[in-house]
């Protein structure tokens, strides 16, 4: 029998059982926690069996592959299990991407993955272009392909060949059919961390700063190889655009053979740059192409943007689209909810939803793009993080630190001292009260914590909305 086991039953590993079940193979999903009732409903209506609330060993250990969720640690007991029974383990991105013949635009990074990844998906889409929005954002890219195919035939013999040898002969076993052209895929280290065979047609690779190093033995050089996975595979016929500015990427490159073509982006224009800021205009270089636009035009503002437009318009050149629609996106792209989402205006204090700054680096780039004094809410669960990249920042913009979580020792370990208002809170309501009474006339309250969400709120999405919801309560 070849059965592939799911483990997590979310967006990523519900899509991958359904596109499973499809291609002929025994599913069975197995979650630790509660499952949702909207991915209860999709496997129910796939008829395909599930458990939560516990891992059924017998029939996980049963698996000729696994495919696991980002969400669930390598350490994690049940992962270390399966390691020594020498069963395969996967990401939902790895198993979709054998059943699909679409060009993958994939984009990692420690910040402005989201960002890069919604404009390139807007170019495009506007563009006229077949193209499909996966990964951390948009549906699974599993049940995207799964809604593409058709129900397949089993061969003779009745069973579909094991997943494993579909990856070994790079074919599925019914063929690869239907779906977009284009899947612009925003990839975390976890999701690479489970691709081995998986191929980026244009990667992109922003920038690269400590993050997550609690998944990663608190060794920053198991980071950065886990961010380089996104070249794995890629031949001369594929692109990686990246910044050339970046410390760490420069390091690396010096030290790997990469072998696809080049595209580096930077403010400053150098020999082989191909997007550069020159006399005040947005230029990108290809071949003998050039596009210009001025910087002003561009709708999403700040330093950080500009690099993220950078990659997206490299992006997008790579793939053939126009100039007249890559600028005239580039001028109406809305941005990204809880990515610096201007919420409301109340007695003249400005609020800022940056909740998907989950790392110190995010929260840099937050800071140096307000001009304004801040009251700066931090917090959540902290990643190993190291706060000495935002301190001068702090001591230059931040008039008083709130910091909301179950255990904020560390914040307080390194902020105590340096900054004279510094608070606790353990509610949202909390935080937001504290930071607009220390705030002032044209003052910014700003979250953007740092930290990961886990501790108070489901995820960032569910903090950034209960942040929205109580500033507009006041």
């Amino acid at each position: 029998m070849n059965l592939i086991v799911v483990l997590g039953a979310g967006e990523s590993g519900a899509g991958a059982a359904i596109l499973a079940k499809k291609q002929g193979f025994d599913v069975f999903v197995s979650d630790f926690g509660k499952i949702k009732d909207e991915y209860k409903a999709m496997l129910e209506k796939h008829q395909i069996p599930f458990e939560e609330g516990q891992h059924t060993e017998e029939k996980i250990f049963a698996a000729s592959e696994v495919i696991k969720s980002p969400g669930i640690s390598d350490k994690a007991p049940i992962i270390l299990k399966i390691k020594e029974r020498g069963i395969n383990i996967i990401s939902e991105i790895e198993f979709a991407g054998r059943f699909t013949n679409a060009k993958m635009i994939c984009i990692t990074g420690s910040n402005g993955k989201t960002t890069t990844t919604m404009l390139i998906y807007h170019i495009l889409k506007n563009a006229g272009v077949n193209v499909g929005l996966a990964g951390n954002v948009g549906k699974s890219l599993a049940l995207q392909v799964a809604e593409a195919q058709a129900s397949p035939t089993p061969p003779e013999g009745g069973d579909a060949k094991s997943s494993q040898d579909t990856v070994n002969q790079n074919s599925s076993p019914f063929g690869k059919s239907g779906g977009a052209d284009y899947y612009v895929v925003e990839l975390s280290s976890f999701q690479l961390d489970g691709m081995t065979e998986f191929k980026a047609d244009i990667a992109i690779l922003l920038n690269i700063t400590p993050d997550h190093l609690d998944r990663y033995d608190y060794k920053f050089q198991n980071y950065i190889d886990s961010k380089f996975r996104i070249t794995q595979n890629q031949t001369e016929k594929d692109a990686f655009i990246f910044w050339e500015d970046d410390p760490v990427i420069k390091a690396e490159l010096a030290k790997r053979n990469i072998q696809s073509e080049l595209y580096p982006f930077a403010i400053g224009r150098k020999e082989k740059t191909k997007a550069f800021i020159e006399n005040e205009e947005l230029v990108i270089k290809i071949l003998k192409s050039v596009f210009k636009m001025p910087e002003a035009d561009l709708a999403i503002k700040g330093m950080h943007n500009i690099y993220n437009s950078m990659a997206a318009g490299l992006a997008a050149s790579i793939a053939d689209v126009k100039k007249e629609n890559i600028r005239q996106s580039l001028q109406d792209f809305q941005g990204v909810e809880h990515r610096l989402e201007y919420v409301a205006t109340v007695r003249n204090v400005r609020f800022i939803n940056d909740s998907k700054a989950t790392n110190v680096n995010s929260c840099w780039y937050a800071l140096q793009s307000i001009k304004s004094p801040v009251a700066l809410i931090l917090g959540g669960t902290d990643k190993g993080n190291d706060y000495s990249e935002i301190e001068t920042l702090v001591n230059e913009k931040v008039r008083a630190l709130v910091f909301m979580g179950v255990d904020n020792a560390p914040l307080h370990a390194f902020f105590d001292g340096k900054v004279e208002r510094i608070f606790d809170a353990r509610s949202m309501k909390e935080a937001v009260d504290i930071a607009y009474r220390q705030a002032k006339s044209g003052d910014t309250v700003l979250l953007s914590p740092c930290c990961a969400s886990f501790d108070l709120f489901e995820n960032y999405e569910d903090r950034g909305r209960q942040f929205k919801t109580e500033v507009r309560k006041l």
